[in-house]
C-alpha cells in the first residue's frame, strides 16, 4: 500500500538585534505532528478512495458485473488513484452513451458524474478525519 508521509522541519533558531539588545527565538515543532497528520490523512485517503469505489458502483455498465469489479481489483485503497482494469474500461468510458436501455443510470463517463451528485458528501467526510 502507498502512504503519504507528511513531514515536518526539524526547527530553526533566529535571532535578531534591536534597539535594546539581541533577541533569540527558537522554533521547534511539536515531534507528535508529523505521525498524526500522516495518519490522519492516510486515513482519509482511505475512505475517499472508498467512497470513489462505492458511488461509481451504481453509475458503471453491467452486463457481467466485471467492469464494476475491475475498479475494486485495480483499485489499492488509500493510494489515491481509482483503476478500472478490464481491457474495455477506457471504451466503456469514453466511448459509449452516458445510460443504458436496462439502467438510466448507468454509462459513460461515470466519475464524472458521480463527482457531480456526491462530491460534497466525500469531502465532508473527509474532513471529518482531518
Amino acid at each position: 500500500m502507498s502512504s503519504h508521509n507528511i513531514t515536518t522541519p526539524r526547527g530553526s533558531i533566529v535571532q535578531t538585534t534591536t534597539k535594546s539588545g539581541k533577541v533569540k527565538a527558537e522554533l521547534t515543532w511539536n515531534p507528535d505532528f508529523s505521525p498524526k497528520r500522516t495518519q490522519s490523512f492516510n486515513r482519509a485517503q482511505k475512505f475517499v478512495d472508498s467512497e470513489v469505489l462505492r458511488y461509481c458502483s451504481a453509475l458503471v455498465p453491467f452486463q457481467t458485473g466485471m467492469l464494476d469489479r475491475s475498479g475494486k481489483l485495480g483499485t489499492v485503497i488509500g493510494s489515491g488513484l481509482v483503476q478500472y482494469i478490464a481491457p474495455y474500461a477506457a471504451a466503456q468510458y469514453y466511448d459509449t452513451a452516458t445510460s443504458r436501455p436496462y439502467d438510466a443510470n448507468r454509462g459513460a463517463q461515470w466519475f464524472e458524474r458521480m463527482k457531480v451528485a456526491y462530491k460534497r458528501d466525500i469531502l465532508d467526510g473527509a474532513k471529518k478525519m482531518l
